[in-house]
């Protein structure tokens, strides 16, 4: 049995790391999802739509830019297939706003420098906000089915023209969970429902050792036969005239 214990802790201490799984929604992420709801869809996509590349421009006064994930507070993002997200754009300038392209990137997370894998631009045709205006946009994009799954950074930017001068706006520079797409049956599933099952036989072998140990305990000791032993003839002599020979004397007269 201490054998059995021994496994089964190192079998805990093996599980640990992986069994550790954390998901959190921030507060920030609250109020994008409630900033998001107000906006109306004003977009229009379109391929041949000006794109301006991978300029570096800073954003204009007067507008700010949202993000929300629907139904994915989590920021789940499996590899290989279409992840949605919303930018919500507000226009508190005099002049409307002509959206051209969100794109988005992914990074490591402690070092934005290293690039992970530059998503896909979608470009926008004839989309614009007016002043005083809010509007949403959809962006899909997916990762690569070979990335590693993990944490990482997206960083997602709405480029946009002002009276022909061109802006961007990052919306959304935050973390992402990656995970991978092979449904049930992946690394991970596979070693957590091994050692379930293997924690189940452990606890049904100690359940048995139990189980036998107090059948063991409950069971009652033997009867001691004493059979008929020979008499100390010296012991005999002694008793002679006492009543304890009288005694016997009259009890082999009456077997007899």
């Amino acid at each position: 049995m201490n054998n059995l214990r021994v496994f089964f802790f190192a079998l805990l201490l093996i599980a640990s790391p992986l069994l550790q799984v954390t998901r959190c929604q921030s507060d920030s992420e609250a109020d994008v999802t409630e900033s998001a709801e107000e906006v109306s869809d004003l977009g229009i996509v379109g391929e041949d739509a000006q794109y301006f590349g991978d300029g570096n421009f800073s954003p204009a006064p007067g507008v700010d830019s949202v993000c929300v994930f629907p139904k994915n507070s989590a920021r789940l993002v499996l590899t290989g297939e279409d992840t949605e997200l919303l930018v919500g754009l507000k226009n508190d300038g005099e002049s409307s706003i002509n959206v051209i392209a969100i794109k988005g990137s992914v990074h490591l997370p402690f070092d934005h420098h290293l690039l992970v894998q530059n998503l896909t631009a979608q470009a926008f045709n004839n989309a614009t906000v007016p002043a005083s205006t809010q509007a949403t946009f959809p962006y899909t994009f997916a990762v690569s089915k070979y990335l590693q799954p993990g944490s990482f950074d997206l960083v997602g930017t709405i480029f946009y023209e002002i009276d022909q001068h061109p802006y961007q706006s990052t919306f959304y520079n935050g973390t992402i969970e990656v995970v991978e797409s092979g449904g049930f049956l992946s690394v991970e599933s596979v070693f957590l429902v091994t050692l379930g099952f293997a924690l189940l036989v452990l606890l049904g072998l100690w359940i048995h050792g139990q189980i036998q140990n107090l059948s063991k305990k409950t069971k009652r000791a033997p009867k001691v036969e004493t059979g008929t032993g020979t008499r100390d003839v010296s012991m005999d002599e002694w008793l002679q005239g006492t009543a304890y020979t009288q005694s016997l004397s009259s009890k082999s007269k009456k077997k007899k």
